[in-house]
Formats: structure tokens, sequence, C-alpha cells
């Protein structure tokens, strides 16, 4: 499923809408979109502005591209362009985070037949979808991976203008 992000709020919306559901401002074009990733409060009390990730849609290269939404890294990109893209805490990740909440090799991002999925390489702290713990998953445009206390969001251009 491909979401459309909305360029006032960057609330995801369904595919084909061309309001934002939560905003109501007009969904554009998807080579035409910027969309803004407001920062997440480590507390979850609030919604932050000053600190805003923003990607445009139409420079998404590779497979795709993972955008941190919170912390000390919000903003950092890091292209999909490989078969496997290990991330961890190791020097020899491909996604190196170097913090605690990390396992050395905490999971990967594999370019399979049915597209691109997220495993769990038996993490300490796992590995999140959506906020949800996961062994294996699918990793979609829109969706939100968590490795440790980083918080990402996937953008895949294929979804995006399929």
């Amino acid at each position: 499923m491909s979401y459309v992000f909305c360029n006032q709020c960057g609330h995801r919306n369904p595919p084909g809408a061309s309001f934002c559901s939560s905003c109501g401002d007009v969904l554009d074009l998807p080579d035409e979109r910027t969309v803004v990733i407001a920062q997440v409060d480590p507390m979850q009390d609030a919604l932050g502005s000053k600190d805003n990730a923003t990607i445009r849609l139409g420079d998404i290269s590779g497979l795709g591209v993972l955008v941190i939404r919170s912390g000390d890294l919000t903003g950092a990109r890091f292209t999909i362009s490989k078969d496997t893209t290990k991330i961890g805490r190791n020097p020899d990740s491909d996604i190196l985070f170097d913090d605690i909440s990390v396992s050395r090799s905490h999971a990967e991002i594999v370019n399979s037949k049915s597209g691109l999925v997220v495993r769990d390489l038996g993490s300490l702290n796992g590995t999140y979808i959506n906020q949800n713990l996961t062994e294996q998953s699918p990793l979609r445009h829109g969706d939100e991976l968590q490795i440790g206390k980083f918080r990402m969001v996937f953008f895949s251009k294929a979804d995006i203008l399929s």
C-alpha cells in the first residue's frame, strides 16, 4: 500500500487521497511532494517543530531511504541500495548507530522477491515496525522502523509512483 503524506502536517493518508484527513490540506503530485517529519518528543507528550526532518520525495534513490525522525540524528538519511543492509552498533554495519540501545548486529533489511523485508538478528531491545515488535516483517513506504532509540520513516520511490 502506497501512502500519501501531507505537505502541511506530515500526516500519513490512504492511497489516492486528495485531501489530508488530519488538516484538510490539498495533497499534490508524487514527484512534487516534500514531506516534513515532525520530531517526536521523547516523552510522547507533544511534537516539536524546530528540528523537523524534510525530504523531497522526487529525490529518493536506490530501493528507498530511511529518515530518522527523533533524537540527536533527526533528519539523517540512509539510502537502502544493497541486497542486504546491516544495521547495528558494529563498525562494519551499513547503518551504524553507536548507542547502547542498539545491539552490535541488531537487524538487517533484505531485498527479496516480494520486496524489502526487515529481520531482527536476535537483538536485546527488539526491532519494531509501526510500533509492533517483529522478528521479520515487510518494509513498505511510510512504515516506521525503530531500532533501539532510533525511530525512522521509510520512503520508497517505487511505492510513491505506483
